[in-house]
């Protein structure tokens, strides 16, 4: 991820019953939309590790989206951790 965004920076974990082949390509497409910065580091049937990065308030709508989610998929938690970033 660059540091593009002068923005917030947070690791979200998602879990529940996710079809991660569909809700991957998903997740991209909706943080691209808010003009999010995101990596995923970790996709299976029941967990998602990505960072996002930028405003606040559009990771707060990136949680929203993702908690509704396709219809394949069922959202049973998202847990967000602040990322600090180390100043140089």
């Amino acid at each position: 991820m660059t540091d593009r965004h002068n923005g917030h920076r947070e690791r979200m974990t998602i879990l529940g019953d996710l079809d991660a082949t569909s809700f991957v390509p998903w997740i991209q497409r909706h943080a691209a939309k808010l003009g999010l910065s995101q990596a995923i580091s970790h996709s299976s049937t029941d967990r998602i590790d990505l960072e996002v990065e930028g405003p606040e308030e559009l990771i707060d709508m990136m949680e929203m989206g993702c908690s509704l989610g396709p219809i394949d998929v069922w959202v049973e938690t998202i847990v967000r951790t602040s990322i600090n970033r180390e100043i140089t």
